[in-house]
């Protein structure tokens, strides 16, 4: 059974956990504004000493998000605290792809993720060894069937995704990530290594999370809380983010079980 929060607030429940994953993205900004009521709760948890980590599915370098982040008010030691799929990513390619040529599907904007290895990037993709994905092209960002046609030749190169979201909102607009891509990939029988919620090694390489009582907070049920489902935390499902016409519809027992997820705490936003 979920338990809400709205009345109590996540001050109730704090003490029962020494570390908590906390998405950026629809729980402490819309990616235009900061949310002030989850940034009193970032607070809070720093004066209470609760470790946390601010975990993104952005296909960025932290330093990145952590400008972005600035630039919207955010406090350094609050910022501190991020880690995003990027980063993650980043690392991965430095250990093992470093030297082979990539081709790029995404903005402009995400170049920064891999400026080290510049020297790699193939402006065909037929020249290419594997596929870097971290969004959709600017002027192919609404049209799935475009990446079909791109990609059904390159079933044999290996797609690297730094963003498994299939969507996020950006204040009212709902716009495609990197991960509808992937999806367009693998269903076309390509194979995807995945960096980001809900995989595994973002949360592992964030930080020390051995021996730890964990709560995961977000938005996503198809990546903030399967992941937390997956390593066995227990989890908080913001409901006024990706998912809230449906939870308004449908209520989030069945929504819960339409996407097989386990969602231990729920709250409209994040909040002490």
């Amino acid at each position: 059974m979920t338990k809400n929060l709205d009345l109590n607030g996540l001050q109730s429940i704090a003490d029962n956990y020494d570390l908590f994953y906390i998405d950026l993205w629809g729980v402490i900004h819309n990616g235009i504004n900061l949310h002030e009521k989850a940034i009193v709760v970032l607070k809070e948890l720093l004066k209470n000493k609760k470790m946390f980590v601010l975990l993104t599915n952005a296909p960025r370098p932290n330093e990145t998000v952590r400008n972005f982040l600035k630039k919207m008010g955010m406090d350094k030691e609050i910022r501190d605290h991020v880690f995003t799929s990027g980063e993650a990513a980043l690392n991965y390619l430095k250990n093992f792809y470093i030297s082979k040529k990539f081709y790029h599907i995404g903005p402009p904007r995400d170049f920064d993720l891999f400026n080290l290895f510049e020297k790699n990037k193939c402006e065909d993709i037929i020249d290419s060894e594997y596929l870097l994905c971290t969004g959709l092209f600017d002027d192919h960002d609404e049209d799935l069937i475009y990446y079909k046609s791109l990609l059904e030749k390159h079933l044999n190169k290996k797609m690297i995704c730094t963003n498994p979201d299939l969507i996020v909102d950006r204040g009212s607009v709902r716009e495609l990530c990197a991960g509808s891509v992937a999806m367009v990939f693998e269903k076309l029988g390509g194979e995807v290594v995945y960096f980001g919620k809900p995989h595994p090694e973002v949360y592992n390489q964030s930080i020390d999370n051995k021996n730890k009582k964990i709560l995961a907070i977000g938005d996503n049920l198809n990546t903030d809380i399967r992941g937390a489902n997956l390593l066995n935390y227990d989890s908080l499902l913001i409901s006024n983010g990706i998912h809230r016409n449906e939870i308004k519809y449908k209520g989030i027992q069945d929504v819960s079980k339409e996407y097989e997820a386990i969602v231990n705490f729920i709250q409209s936003d994040l909040k002490w």
